[in-house]
């Protein structure tokens, strides 16, 4: 299977094997659950499949490569979908060129019905159909509803896949009717070989893999951003400085990510655990643990709002100062 990771296409081998018209893929984020959703479609669709998944050669492997295969719908935010390449539907890119509205960051009742409308047609190719759904967490109780029907009463050559990294947020009659498989976590040096290959340095590698808790997707997303090892080991205590650059160009939500990352490793450090994310030596000394844990409520209120911030700088700027305020509280 080439082109993805090792761990990855072990257990996509794995999936092919089973039966089943839906899979419900879950773990925690950075661990591939849309790649292993891809590399699942492309194997289903594929016209010269090996036990391996798709060929990579054939008509259907470049149909779907180049976002244009006729038997595969994806079901996405639109936010999403343009991040990964994906076209939106006429209607909704108008609507978006327009000014009409902005892209959605929920998978819109329209598309659903699209996408079941798209269920009950014929083949394109000749072998069978397959809905992506990702990530599926990001459906409502409307659009939920709206696919339920298809997953109970399938029609007989199309497949789902649904990935997520929040399957408790699914309706439990959506993951009923799935069979469900746990990302499996790649090993330490599986994950150092791979973010090498992907061109990134042996020590900056390591550096990031650390930062991202040990996702190899999510190290190799830091280290497009610019995020080298040296920024890292410096933030923590940039934040105690209250320096708003140690954040680079994040948004607000990547922020409050990093921001969980350095109060995470604090509590730990108060209770006398290691830390995931920073190196001991990267850390300021960790302030009061009735701070830090006020910090933490305070940051996890804030990740409900961070993507519709009123202004991005003005609330980047608050929570660096709000950072530096629990970072020098009383021990």
């Amino acid at each position: 299977m080439s082109g993805v990771a090792p761990w990855i296409a072990r257990q996509a081998q794995a999936l092919l094997a089973q039966r089943g018209h839906a899979w419900l893929l879950h773990g925690p984020s950075g661990l591939g659950q849309y790649t292993l959703a891809l590399a699942l479609v492309r194997a289903w669709l594929c016209e010269q499949p090996t036990a391996q998944g798709a060929c990579g050669q054939c008509a259907s492997c470049h149909a779907v490569d180049v976002r244009t295969h006729a038997d595969l719908c994806v079901l996405m935010p639109e936010t999403v979908m343009l991040e990964l390449g994906w076209p939106l539907s006429e209607s909704a890119q108008k609507e978006i060129d327009d000014k009409k509205r902005k892209p959605s960051r929920e998978i819109r009742i329209d598309a659903m019905r699209d996408a079941v409308e798209f269920a009950q047609r014929t083949s394109a190719r000749g072998r069978g159909k397959a809905v992506l759904v990702y990530p599926a967490e990001r459906m409502n109780h409307v659009t939920a509803n709206a696919l339920l029907k298809t997953l109970e009463e399938p029609p007989g050559d199309v497949r789902f896949v649904l990935a997520t990294e929040s399957a408790h947020q699914l309706l439990p009659t959506i993951r009923s009717r799935c069979l469900a498989h746990t990302l499996l976590w790649p090993a330490e040096g599986e994950s150092l070989a791979w973010l090498q290959a992907q061109g990134i340095e042996a020590a900056q590698a390591r550096v990031l893999l650390r930062a991202a808790g040990g996702r190899p997707e999510e190290a190799r997303a830091l280290a497009r951003t610019g995020c080298s090892a040296r920024d890292w080991a410096q933030l923590p205590k940039a934040l105690g400085r209250g320096e708003v650059s140690a954040l680079g160009d994040r948004t607000p939500a990547q922020a409050i990510d990093v921001l969980q990352k350095v109060c995470h490793d604090l509590l730990a450090v108060r209770a006398q655990a290691a830390p995931r994310f920073f190196e001991p030596a990267d850390l300021p000394q960790p302030a009061s643990y009735e701070a830090l844990t006020a910090w933490w409520r305070e940051l996890a209120q804030a990740k409900k709002t961070a993507e519709h911030p009123f202004n991005a700088g003005l609330m980047l700027e608050a929570l660096v100062g709000r950072a530096r305020t629990a970072l020098h509280s009383q021990a």
